[in-house]
């Protein structure tokens, strides 16, 4: 009965990363790469998930064993650090709730709003329905977040992300059946790795299974679990937690791979750049292998997932942004930070609006949208995987509670991968 307590004890943070990553990088990109490759590029999934899997389990372990947040590690290595993490933040921050919320609303137009909604005339405002939906969804979450704060966000997310995972799961197992002898091959032919291909497969490592940014939520997360529970994680626990979140999202990540190789791929059928032209192909996703009666149903269940990661990612940002002022001007107490909410209110604000203005300025081009998203989060993931490894092996974390020394070395490896899939990004762009 003890260990059964613990188990359910564990479920917070991890089901967060989850809602946070099955989004974008598995409803679209690995959708995306199962319809254009078929199973050729499971190896790159495979290998994203292993080699960032040291820099995000840090996060939950740092705050378990230091009572602190991940961004008092990176304050404690110096000041250049934090401000090396605001850089990176403030690069990605707007593109990436962007894409989340367009593609959110783009699922909304195709589920919960009437169908007359989509050829509403916007234009003597210039402005298209899913951008006026992407406003009233960041309105609608920033409100959420504010009133309903870490709770609401723990219990949205172990009902969405359940039920989601179920679903795909069932519909995967159905897919397989589809899958042809020209898309299980698991490694593609030589002749496909042009330019356009590389660039894209940066793009898919790029949030695979998410952007590492979301280490430094997961180490607010944990704590704020902790404060939400009365019960801080032990490190045991918090691992545990993070463990069977990573796992899941991996296996998501296989599952949208898979559906998109046995429904779409040879099918001569191209993914819309309108965000709810997409979201209604990836609904026939679903109809395709369970049959029509799971449009509706598959299709509220994918905007809720959405949805919730519209939520956390917004929760996530702003909370690191809150966090990230208090450590420019003090040291964090273990176990007794608390942010300032004037400062988080206002990331809120900041984070929607900026990103409301990246969305008009990329009206129509969804896909360029995520390409550029996700392909700034694999430039920085070096940089802060790197910040993390420093941290976790600071003076502040008991020796007890660090890693082992295979997982130390473990996590050399992964940076320098990531450097060099980085820099090797850079020279298909830049030199070819």
């Amino acid at each position: 009965m003890t260990s059964q307590r613990t188990f359910w004890h564990a479920l917070g943070p991890g089901l967060l990363f989850a809602g946070a990553s099955v989004g974008v990088s598995h409803l679209v990109q690995s959708t995306r790469a199962g319809a254009m490759f078929g199973m050729g590029l499971l190896l790159f999934v495979l290998i994203a998930n292993v080699i960032k899997y040291p820099a995000f389990s840090f996060g939950p372990r740092y705050a378990a064993a230091t009572g602190m947040s991940l961004l008092e590690g990176y304050r404690r290595r110096g000041k250049w650090a934090l401000a090396l993490y605001g850089l990176l933040t403030v690069a990605t921050m707007w593109t990436v709730q962007a894409a989340v919320t367009i593609v959110t609303a783009g699922l909304a137009t195709r589920t919960v709003l009437p169908s007359s909604f989509i050829g509403l005339e916007t234009s003597a405002l210039s402005v298209s329905p899913e951008v006026i939906v992407s406003f009233a969804l960041l309105v609608i979450s920033a409100l959420l977040l504010a009133t309903g704060g870490y709770r609401l966000l723990d219990r949205l997310m172990k009902v969405v992300v359940v039920v989601l995972t179920l679903s795909t799961v069932t519909a995967t197992f159905m897919a397989l059946g589809t899958l042809d002898s020209a898309s299980i091959n698991p490694i593609p032919p030589p002749e496909t790795m042009d330019r356009a291909t590389l660039l894209f497969i940066a793009g898919l490592m790029g949030w695979m299974p998410s952007a590492i940014d979301i280490s430094v939520w997961h180490s607010l997360w944990t704590l704020e679990r902790g404060r939400d529970s009365g019960k801080p994680a032990t490190v045991a626990e918090a691992s545990l937690d993070f463990n069977i979140g990573y796992l899941g999202t991996a296996m998501l990540a296989l599952c949208f791979l898979t559906m998109g190789a046995g429904v779409m791929h040879g099918s001569g059928v191209e993914f819309q750049d309108s965000a709810g032209a997409f979201a209604g192909q990836i609904i026939a996703l679903y109809t395709t292998t369970l049959g029509e009666w799971a449009g509706p149903v598959m299709g509220l269940c994918a905007f809720s997932v959405m949805l919730s990661t519209t939520i956390t990612v917004l929760d996530g940002f702003s909370r690191a942004l809150a966090t990230f002022v208090d450590r420019l001007q003090r040291a964090e107490v273990p176990g007794q930070f608390e942010g300032s909410r004037v400062t988080y209110l206002a990331a809120l604000a900041l984070i929607g609006g900026g990103s409301l203005c990246i969305l008009q300025f990329y009206l129509g081009g969804l896909k360029s949208l995520i390409d550029l998203a996700t392909t700034l989060s694999f430039l920085t993931s070096p940089m802060l995987a790197w910040l993390n490894h420093k941290a976790m092996w600071g003076d502040e974390v008991p020796l007890e509670h660090r890693p082992s020394e295979r997982m130390r070395m473990a996590s050399a490896i992964c940076i320098v991968l990531l450097a060099v899939f980085a820099i090797g990004w850079l020279g298909v762009k830049f030199l070819t």
